[in-house]
């Protein structure tokens, strides 16, 4: 295969890494779709069933395939509520805001009490936030709904108000929420409850919640039926076929070529992750002059890659730790393969038996902070994808020595 120079343009570059990013193709997430459009398709039908969870770890791609179904559901003539729950924030006020404005959407056109009632209940609601939250709604609050000032029975009233308004309009209303795993257990409870109060009632509304694996278990926890009324599947990496045809059908619509060998090789380097394809594919495009890219190109960009992901996508995590949780993660790290259980990574850490439960509270503020998914028996693993291998390179020093040395540098190597 010949090659030619100079026709691979960095203003062109197709690929795109950012935080929930819309990929140039959305590849090996079909059945996802599909079955996200035939719940929506019962919902807007009146026969509502299971609402949807999809769980999966840092950079698999979850807001990308939330905003998708987003746009799905805008086509299918349907008003969207999208927000992410805040790690630490009011998700009530921002819900009300979101519902706000999907409520006066549905408001245009001929006027309809339904749609007058879904407004006057959402100011019932609005009055019960926090103080200091203003919002502006025209009307005079319905007295007697969503007022009482009990989280689950006032937003089941202005989901099931918000269900009635679209459904007089012949329309449907979806919840798109992303990381729902940072909700507190009163919000996620009552987000389920009213959710599936307006299942039973046969309502066009849906809630679409994504997160990291331990959504599923917290589901549960708030609400014993979320079993059955969700379904929680898994947004995993691509496989060999899909992460190839994701660099290489961009740069083809550009007419620029990979060697299989190049294609082998980012695939592996990637563990396809889709997030992390987007970072080889952006710097090996703006590396490159010529096609097929080979390689060469691959071996050149690849400690580049590894920094642009070390100070991007895991420093930020990093950064946030103290020296204990810096200690706790190493030693899993350096235990290997998971699962990990909290007695082994304190022995790894060199501390004593009767540290385990210190032990026990770093791994619980790890996985409320997002960087662990427990499993049964409190089995843990890494939420951030290749997290390990980070660890191990931007900590020179072992778990158990910098435990003996809290006062430390943990970035520098005591050996050098």
């Amino acid at each position: 295969m010949g090659t030619s120079r100079c026709v691979i343009d960095a203003r062109l570059n197709p690929y795109r890494p950012g935080a929930g990013t819309r990929p140039p193709v959305l590849v090996g997430r079909d059945r996802l779709i599909q079955d996200f459009e035939i719940c929506l398709d019962r919902v807007v039908g009146l026969r509502p069933g299971k609402s949807l969870m999809p769980l999966g770890l840092r950079g698999v791609g979850k807001t990308v395939l939330l905003n998708r179904f987003q746009e799905i559901a805008e086509l299918r003539r349907c008003v969207t509520v999208f927000l992410e729950a805040p790690e630490a924030g009011d998700f009530r006020s921002q819900l009300a805001v979101r519902l706000r404005s999907a409520i006066l959407t549905l408001r245009k056109g001929a006027l309809s009490e339904t749609v007058e009632k879904a407004l006057r209940v959402l100011k019932s609601f609005t009055l019960q936030l926090p103080e200091g939250v203003a919002m502006t709604i025209d009307v005079e609050a319905f007295r007697g709904q969503a007022d009482s000032g009990l989280l689950a029975e006032d937003l089941t009233d202005v989901l099931i108000a918000g269900g009635e308004a679209a459904m007089a309009r012949d329309r449907g209303l979806l919840l798109a929420i992303d990381e729902v795993q940072y909700l507190g257990a009163d919000d996620l409870g009552a987000l389920i409850a009213a959710v599936h109060r307006t299942t039973q009632l046969d309502l066009p509304v849906m809630l679409v919640a994504v997160g990291l694996p331990q959504l599923a278990a917290l589901a549960g926890e708030a609400k014993t039926y979320s079993e059955r009324l969700f379904d929680f599947p898994e947004v995993g990496t691509l496989s060999r076929f899909d992460a190839k045809a994701a660099l290489a059908v961009p740069a083809e619509d550009l007419g620029v070529l990979f060697t299989e060998e190049a294609l082998e090789a980012i695939a592996t380097a990637s563990g396809g992750y889709p997030y992390f394809l987007q970072e080889w594919g952006f710097h090996i495009w703006n590396k490159s002059d010529r096609s097929p890219i080979a390689m060469t190109e691959v071996e050149h960009v690849r400690p580049i890659v590894q920094q642009q992901l070390d100070d991007g996508f895991f420093r930020v995590r990093f950064e946030r730790l103290d020296n204990t949780e810096k200690a706790f993660l190493r030693a899993m790290a350096e235990l290997g393969s998971p699962p990990h259980a909290v007695p082994s990574v304190v022995e790894q850490m060199g501390m004593p038996r009767r540290w385990r439960s210190r032990g026990d509270l770093v791994r619980d503020d790890l996985a409320a902070r997002g960087l662990l998914y427990l499993r049964s028996q409190g089995r843990m693993y890494f939420s951030v994808p290749l997290f390990a291998d980070f660890l191990l390179r931007r900590i020179p020093q072992p778990a158990w020595y910098l435990m003996k040395h809290p006062e430390g540098d943990a970035n520098v190597d005591p050996r050098k």
